[in-house]
């Protein structure tokens, strides 16, 4: 894979995913909401398809637990795929475009129910779409993903194209969050609405363009007629020109077993994904469930989302500032804190709503979103710069590239975690049209980044301290005396 050292080049790369994670933000936080009426108070008819359950809600539930589960599982064996595809395009390129056009194909199925009323026709449909979606658009992102180590000379490069994928977040966040609500509040149904940002996906063409990569197809007729001693030769020649910046040789793509075993016996790395996913079941579960919030609570979402997202550029730079000087590990519970207050405020929010006006508690809603934008944007960074940085360890200590198999670790992972929030524990939370329980929806993610918080003591030394700048000599002598 050719190194993009430019930083103008990075930067657009990091904008490569922005499109297809708003369609995702769209499926998960808006489309699965809109089969059941439960949990919304506002604008039901724009919010909802047909202003009225679609799907079986307990049955849709474990729909969407098994979507998620499935989305996780299924990152192992594509991540294998992507990393052995031989073709004369290289790897990555042709497995973004296998993912892109079927994730496209199921995301416009979704937007049309087979039968106008709550059946288990339409619950099994919006299912299987569901997973079919997951599946391709896991194998899209996964590939853009694992690219991060590959076109990257240096850890800095790494970290600041992370930085600038963040921003990405932030940017489509923005989009879903605050102007998708004011498209509904217009009277737009959320199905017309999700076709409207459709056209965002082509931002993914960008690696098509900018990935260099030599064929990986194996030319049958030069393997039969060359010899034995010219292939172990060549094989030679090849492991000695190849070698990492520590010298040590770089060895050739590992199976899929193989992949997997180095993967889950990286302690480091295992642990860091369990308290990710901790953080992540809080995260997923605001995420889902934001829209019925807003709409129970009577607050402008479309003011509370766009402040919310409007600092978050510098709240990154305080957070990489926060890194550089105390590490990962400190800046990482310090954004668990923050978002954690934020989600108290906005409690607040459901507790003072028959006292005081729209515009008041707008006020205050505005206050918790302020407070969460501190760790918005790290979230979603250290999602993308631990795994890139684990890989590049295990890559310069041993030779194995593992960087997408680390990702699809991550993915099954968060995958479990993202299903348990948007599955059960959100489904029981909207309740039904006579009885939800979605105002104390933010109390339950204050106690998942609470837990992530205790659990991220835990951390090693390659974490806790990745990113710290190293002290000068001088200050070191003076801290030992």
């Amino acid at each position: 894979m050719q190194k993009i050292t430019s930083r103008k080049k990075l930067f657009l790369y990091g904008f490569s995913g922005l499109g297809v994670n708003m369609l995702n933000l769209i499926m998960g936080s808006y489309l699965c909401s809109a089969l059941l009426v439960g949990g919304f108070e506002e604008h039901v008819e724009s919010w909802t398809y047909l202003n009225k359950n679609l799907v079986i809600a307990a049955v849709w539930s474990v729909m969407i637990l098994v979507a998620k589960i499935l989305d996780g599982v299924i990152d192992i064996p594509l991540s294998s795929f992507t990393d052995r595809l031989k073709t004369r395009w290289g790897r990555r390129r042709p497995a973004i475009v296998i993912g892109f056009v079927p994730m496209m194909l199921a995301y416009v199925l979704f937007l049309i129910p087979l039968e106008n009323g709550e059946t288990l026709l339409n619950t099994i449909w919006f299912g299987v779409l569901l997973c079919v979606y997951y599946t391709f658009y896991t194998l899209t992102m996964l590939t853009y993903y694992a690219t991060f180590s590959e076109i990257t000379e240096k850890e800095s490069d790494t970290v600041f194209l992370s930085n600038i994928k963040s921003i990405s977040d932030v940017i489509y966040f923005s989009l879903g969050y605050a102007l998708i609500p004011l498209f509904v509040s217009l009277g737009v149904n959320i199905r017309y609405v999700a076709l409207i940002f459709m056209p965002l996906s082509l931002f993914m063409l960008i690696p098509l363009f900018m990935l260099k990569e030599k064929s990986t197809k194996v030319d049958k007729t030069q393997e039969q007629t060359a010899t034995t001693d010219e292939v172990d030769t060549n094989a030679a020649n090849e492991q000695k020109a190849d070698t990492t910046a520590n010298g040590v040789e770089v060895q050739p793509p590992l199976k899929l077993g193989a992949s997997i075993a180095c993967a889950f016996k990286n302690k480091t790395f295992l642990y860091w994904m369990l308290t990710a996913a901790v953080m992540n079941i809080g995260l997923q579960l605001f995420l889902g469930g934001i829209n019925e919030l807003f709409s129970t609570v009577e607050v402008n979402q479309t003011i509370v989302m766009a402040t919310s997202f409007a600092p978050v550029p510098l709240t990154i730079l305080l957070y990489n500032k926060m890194v550089k000087k105390f590490g990962l590990g400190w800046a990482f519970r310090y954004t668990l804190v923050m978002f954690s207050l934020g989600m108290m405020v906005m409690f607040v929010c459901s507790l003072v709503k028959g006292n005081l006006s729209e515009w008041e508690l707008t006020a205050v809603a505005v206050v918790g979103g302020l407070l969460a934008s501190f760790a918005i944007g790290a979230f979603f960074s250290v999602s993308y710069t631990v795994p890139s940085h684990l890989a590049q360890v295990e890559f310069e200590s041993k030779g194995v590239s593992v960087s997408s198999m680390y990702f699809a670790v991550e993915g099954l992972i968060e995958g479990i975690a993202a299903g348990i929030a948007t599955g059960p524990i959100l489904v029981f939370l909207k309740g039904s049209e006579e009885a939800s329980y979605i105002c104390y929806m933010p109390i339950v993610v204050a106690a998942a980044c609470m837990l992530a918080f205790a659990m991220s003591f835990g951390f090693s030394k390659t974490i806790s301290q990745m990113g710290k700048a190293a002290k000068p000599k001088l200050e070191e002598k003076q801290e030992e005396q």
